[in-house]
């Protein structure tokens, strides 16, 4: 069995409210437990083996909360603590959504098909409970969380005509129980909310209207006292309806993407909601925002690389529409986004607006570099190419030159060059007009006075043959540059651009190019579309081995010789680290996720690896990320990691002085003596001197009730005497000579032979009663 682990960043799918003070989410495999003052998270409550589908409050105890996953378990934890209380299984259950009764738990779950289910929770006190005793309670049920909802009263059911005589779609899309009143409301494809009452009496049911969204709404929420109603859709604004006055209603607009869960706290006091773009926002009261969690933005798709910030070491790729975003990998949080296109996005179906499609640094991270295209209907492709610098000041990227139409066709491929001491940074991009082009950064000698520094231009413009480049990379000292055209390879010197050499190779387009590093700088790489990978000797210029693999990206580690192959094949994806030099694979592993994988990078680590097994050693220096075709960016642990995390996150430190107390034993174990050779008065000062085990004031504060405790007032003096030791005492045990000299009378000689004694003596009832009071 491999030492790695695959762990996966997830979307927020939905989040609720433990308490004013806590925010429950479940993420991908896990649920978090955010902070709603701090936006930190606090605890990841880790467990599950599939994705969790939903989180409940315990109705007996508010501290306590169920999940559920596709894994078929229920379990319960302490989210305070982080600690897992109980396992329930259900088998042949997949488990989609839950709410509590007095004596069962609904789900929605599916061998098959979809169906509302009561299950028995048996009363035991192991912690993994198998729970047979299953009852269908409704068939042919939605799969979506945001059409289940529960409230009081029994089963009715009611229907409408998909389509409406005005064209309007009536289907449902969400639905919400009112916590008091036989009311339900209903969301519709049309943008119409449905208000549906008497449907628990004996006359027929009848339903009121509202209508504000222009689209599906796609969450509704009310109140816990059901004064108000919450709905929310794409257009990014939460919508407050006054409930028996829906003609009043409140909007906060501009929350940055598509609604797509709302939830309430206990008390009302605050608003929750999920977006598209994988962010929770939290409101107070529908009046402002008054926190953002926001964690890998989530759009459509990612069409720049996955590229790593040389100065942040954050993960950059497309965020907000427009934007690229720094996503820091070890804090698990979104640093910033930068605005590339800047202009306003307007979401309006079939409105075609610039989308950033490529990026690239350079190696000291000093400059960035952008492409931007927009395509419209009966127009020709627009594209502009920013060239960004970074600004020590503001530490972000301010744009320094914009480059309109800078090739007359898609730009496929660019990369920077690494700047020497004789040698100025340089651009190259590759474009289906049948050209690449070089940029450099001018002289700013050169410029006009007004101009406030250098600019980009371009350089030199090369072809082959008339053939379109594909890809383009440079050789790791940069001295050479390699550009596919179509089925061949062509290795230029960009010094003076002259044309070394062309490799050619079996047929087949080629699709990525990768130069070796280290002591593999001489080979270089590339896939073809015939499903063939080719290694060749830049020395020899001829082909050194070659294998059939359909191989759907290749990319090298900067920091070390591996480079990293994936696989497709039968609807998923394998992996292959391996050396140029050598042929057989350094490490893989089959199926690391389903479909293919679109985009990976290796992000160097913050501190090397010491202490990995053999088939580790790759990820020595750095970490594998890559992104699934499900939006799911993933990546490699190995198991010492996991141990250290576990390790850390159940130990406390504290302070060697503090004494053997209760309160010491809770908070964890103490740190080794680190110092040797110490006089005795030092060693004094550092030993714990435990608390007398008879003292009755410490028997009152920690076995006496609180409810029933004196007031403090009244235990303080009892409780400080109790800390105090005597000196006869400490003088017996560890100055024999000093009780010589205090009982002779003496003592102002003591204290004047040894002026930090009696500072020392005082000082060694403080620990006591720091341990105590914390």
């Amino acid at each position: 069995m491999i030492s790695e682990g695959l762990k996966t960043v997830r979307a927020n799918d939905a989040a609720g409210f433990c308490c004013c003070r806590f925010l429950l989410c479940a993420s991908g495999e896990c649920v978090k437990v955010f902070s709603t003052s701090t936006e930190e998270c606090i605890h990841d409550l880790q467990g599950h083996t599939d994705l969790v589908t939903g989180v409940l409050l315990r109705p007996s105890n508010h501290l306590q909360v169920y999940s559920c996953s596709i894994d078929g378990t229920v379990r319960l934890w302490d989210f305070t603590d982080g600690i897992l209380i109980k396992v329930r299984v259900d088998s042949g259950c997949f488990f989609h959504t839950l709410a509590l009764s007095t004596s069962s738990q609904f789900v929605c779950a599916t061998e098959k098909l979809f169906q509302l289910v009561a299950v028995h929770l048996p009363q035991s006190g192991d912690q993994l409970v198998e729970s047979r005793e299953l009852s269908a309670v409704l068939s042919n049920v939605s799969s979506n969380p945001a059409d289940i909802a529960f409230g009081r009263g029994v089963c009715t059911p009611f229907s409408l005509k998909e389509d409406n005589k005005k064209g309007g779609l009536n289907t449902f899309t969400c639905v919400a129980c009112h916590p008091k009143d036989d009311c339900i409301a209903t969301g519709h494809g049309d943008g119409k909310i449905r208000l549906w009452r008497n449907f628990n009496h004996k006359k027929e049911y009848t339903y009121s209207t509202l209508h504000w969204h222009h689209n599906a709404v796609s969450s509704l929420c009310f109140t816990p006292e059901g004064t108000n109603l919450l709905s929310g859709g794409v257009e990014s604004v939460l919508v407050q309806w006054r409930y028996n006055q829906e003609s009043q209603r409140d909007f906060l607009p501009r929350l940055g993407a598509a609604i797509t869960h709302i939830a309430v706290s206990p008390d009302g006091a605050l608003f929750c909601t999920s977006h598209s773009d994988n962010k929770i926002t939290i409101i107070q009261s529908c009046v402002k925002v008054s926190a953002v969690i926001q964690g890998l933005v989530k759009g459509e798709s990612v069409q720049t690389d996955l590229i790593v910030d040389p100065r942040s070491k954050a993960l950059v790729l497309n965020g907000k529409p427009g934007h690229l975003q720094f996503y820091s990998l070890q804090r698990d949080k979104l640093l910033y986004n930068l605005d590339i296109v800047q202009q306003e996005y307007i979401h309006e179906l079939g409105l075609e607006q610039f989308e950033v499609v490529k990026a690239a640094f350079d190696a000291s991270g000093t400059w960035l570099a952008t492409v931007e295209e927009r395509k419209q209907k009966s127009a020709e492709l627009e594209v502009n190419l920013k060239l960004w610098a970074f600004d020590e000041q503001t530490q972000s990227f301010v744009l320094n030159t914009t480059i309109s139409a800078p090739h007359e066709a898609r730009i496929t491929a660019m990369c920077f060059r690494q700047a020497t001491d004789s040698q100025t940074t340089m651009l190259v991009s590759t474009s289906k007009d049948g050209h690449f082009k070089a940029w450099h950064l001018g002289d700013i000698s050169k410029k006009q006075v007004m101009y406030e520094g250098p600019s980009w231009s371009c350089d030199f413009v090369g072809t082959y043959h008339g053939l379109v480049p594909e890809c383009c990379c440079f050789s790791a000292d940069s001295s050479l540059l390699a550009v596919s055209f179509q089925e061949v390879v062509t290795v230029w010197s960009p010094t003076s651009w002259e044309l070394l050499t062309t490799l050619s190779q079996p047929p087949g387009a080629i699709r990525d190019l990768c130069f070796g590093r280290l002591s593999c700088s001489k080979y270089l790489l590339g896939t073809t579309a015939k499903n063939l990978l080719c290694c060749w000797n830049l020395l020899t210029c001829s082909l050194e081995w070659s294998t059939s693999m359909d191989i759907s990206l290749l990319l090298a580690d900067p920091l070390s010789e591996n480079m990293a192959a994936f696989c497709c094949q039968a609807g998923c994806t394998d992996l292959f680290v391996f050396k140029p030099s050598e042929p057989r694979p350094l490490f893989s592993h089959k199926a690391v996720c389903s479909g293919t994988v679109t985009r990976a990078v290796f992000a160097p680590r913050e501190k090397m690896l010491d202490s990995c097994e053999e088939n580790s050693q790759w990820l020595n220096r750095s970490q594998l990320h890559f992104l699934t075709q499900y939006m799911d960016l993933m990546t490699f642990t190995t198991k010492a990691e996991d141990d250290r995390l576990m390790a850390s996150s159940k130990q406390l430190v504290i302070d060697d002085s503090v004494a053997m107390t209760p309160f010491y034993l809770l908070l964890g174990k103490h740190r080794h003596q680190q110092q040797e050779n110490q006089d005795p008065m030092s060693s004094l000062s550092a030993e714990r001197t435990p608390l007398p085990q008879s003292s009755v004031a410490i028997k009152e504060l920690l076995q006496t009730p609180a409810h029933v405790l004196p007031s403090t007032s009244f235990l303080c003096s009892m409780f400080v005497q109790s800390l105090l030791i005597s000196v006869t005492d400490l003088s017996e045990r560890h100055y024999p000579q000093m009780e010589k000299t205090w009982n002779s009378g003496n003592q102002q000689h003591l204290f004047q032979e040894n002026p930090d004694d009696h500072q020392m003596i005082c000082r060694l009832h403080l620990p006591q009663l720091r341990s105590i009071c914390t």
